[in-house]
């Protein structure tokens, strides 16, 4: 679903400049985390990377399907740290979006060509991006605002 109110374009190039999500489910109070690659879906909002369907965060999203991750930057220097950490829903795309996901997916990651990919979308509800370069504990803070 497109959101109506756009991500912060400085959110947007940082979460398009990287490349891992770490991934939070949980199920029956039963936390678990997995690092994953991704591509980012600016359309959407929305993370798309590739899961087994045998993995526990896979099993759990298919449960539960709130989850909640970040991407961060990792310095010494506390001037240059920044963060994004969101919740939103993960879900497998079908048709037309499926076929847009693994294209954008293979385009940051083509060496996943040669593999069956089983892709997941995390569409991102809230966001809140933590940036040191903007000012010591600077926040700039995004939400969906129609789901």
């Amino acid at each position: 679903m497109i959101n109506d109110t756009p991500m912060d374009e400085r959110m947007v190039r940082f979460l398009k400049k990287h490349h891992v999500l770490t991934l939070a489910t949980s199920v029956d109070n039963q936390p678990y985390c997995a690092n994953l690659f991704y591509a980012w879906l600016e359309e959407l909002q929305a993370f798309v990377f590739t899961s087994s369907l045998s993995t526990k965060h896979a099993c759990d999203a298919l449960s539960h399907p709130e989850v909640a991750g970040s991407v961060v930057l990792e310095s010494k220097t506390v001037g240059k740290l920044q963060g994004v950490q969101l919740t939103g829903r993960m879900y497998r795309p079908e048709g037309e979006l499926a076929a847009k996901a693994k294209k954008r997916y293979l385009r940051r990651f083509p060496y996943a060509a040669v593999v069956d990919l089983e892709l997941w979308i995390l569409e991102v509800d809230r966001a809140k991006m933590t940036d040191n370069t903007l000012g010591f504990g600077k926040k700039l803070i995004w939400e969906r605002t129609n789901r």
